[in-house]
């Protein structure tokens, strides 16, 4: 299926309304707000991320425009928008999509796991990199890292230590050859397939930027 990622200029309206959200200027590329318009839009973070430093920086004759004509003027923005989300069809298999397939990819890592509601694969790839700076006899609950990366996510510390424990099964280093019989163990090898032999660094870097959706 094509993916539906094209850019219809009506979306400069959505786009400035959450950049002129107090405080004004560009978000976190994955801040909630950025991301819940993502998935309404079915276009990743990064590219309305793109977007955004084009409105902050006035790039073309057309975003000039719109923000001479809405940054001063809220009340008439908030009601374009409404009108555009009024559309019939928006956000929907018509208006808009008209004839386009929607295939979703990113929204898929921010939506729950059939395995554990409570989880989603944002939420495992946090956990994975928190993995990677710990020894396995401190991924126990006890451990304030640990505790801390709970509090983020607002689930169970138990819960993080369960997925860590399964991380350990998934990770050849450690070369564990006890059994393991957990509904977590398919989707945390999925994530460490995704993840798990990149640089960590680079992994870090990724669940920093993560990390400002759930604050």
């Amino acid at each position: 299926m094509a993916k539906n990622q094209l850019w219809h200029d009506d979306y400069w309206l959505l786009l400035m309304q959450l950049y002129l959200h107090k405080p004004v200027g560009v978000k976190p590329m994955y801040s909630r707000q950025m991301v819940e318009l993502s998935i309404e839009l079915h276009i990743a973070p990064q590219q309305l991320f793109a977007r955004m430093c084009e409105i902050a920086n006035l790039e073309t004759p057309r975003i000039e425009r719109i923000w001479q004509e809405y940054s001063r003027n809220p009340k008439r923005l908030t009601r374009a928008v409404q009108l555009l989300r009024n559309m019939m069809g928006f956000n929907s298999g018509g208006g808009f999509y008209e004839g386009v397939e929607v295939e979703e990819t990113f929204e898929r890592d921010f939506r729950p796991i059939a395995e554990d509601a409570r989880l989603t694969p944002v939420m495992l790839i946090l956990i994975l990199d928190q993995y990677f700076r710990l020894t396995p006899i401190t991924m126990v609950e006890e451990t304030p890292e640990v505790q801390q990366l709970a509090r983020l996510l607002r689930i169970p510390v138990s819960l993080v230590t369960d997925v860590m424990y399964v991380y350990q099964h998934c990770d050849p280093y450690l070369n564990r050859r006890d059994v393991i019989i957990s509904p977590l163990l398919s989707p945390c090898q999925q994530i460490w397939k995704r993840y798990g032999n990149i640089d960590t660094r680079q992994l870090a870097s990724y669940a920093n930027q993560l990390k400002d959706y759930f604050k």
